[in-house]
């Protein structure tokens, strides 16, 4: 089980910029046992959940085009039980408009097993 809360989100204007963080937390023996993806998605009113940017457990990371170069995660061990995974978001646009949602992909390096977990989701205004 892991938990995941959403903070920093806001309203900004047009090429500001703006950080969203995601504090992860679980029991120590959770994250020393399995290997967790972590990802940002978004989503409008109406439209399906999109993914934003994603760092896999061997660092590889991923972007929407609609991002790339202006979106940036990164994921820090602030110790044995929490995890903090950020996403940088510059040059903000008025669609870049939505709610924030983090995930984790926890995958049992014993039985290849995944679970995905879900925050509570931070909203981003971008005003024109």
């Amino acid at each position: 089980q892991v938990q995941l809360v959403e903070s920093g989100g806001g309203l900004v204007q047009a090429g500001e910029s703006l950080t969203l963080s995601c504090a992860a937390s679980a029991s120590e023996i959770t994250f020393s046992i399995n290997a967790i993806d972590f990802a940002w998605y978004r989503q409008v009113p109406g439209k399906q959940r999109e993914l934003v940017a994603s760092k896999g457990s061997g660092g590889s990371t991923n972007y929407a085009d609609s991002v790339k170069g202006r979106f940036a995660i990164s994921v820090y061990n602030v110790k044995n039980d929490l995890i903090t995974v950020y996403l940088r978001m510059n040059s903000l646009k008025p669609e870049d408009t939505a709610t924030y949602y983090c995930k984790a992909d926890v995958r049992s390096k014993f039985t290849h097993t995944t679970n995905a977990f879900w925050g509570q989701g931070a909203q981003v205004t971008v005003s024109s």
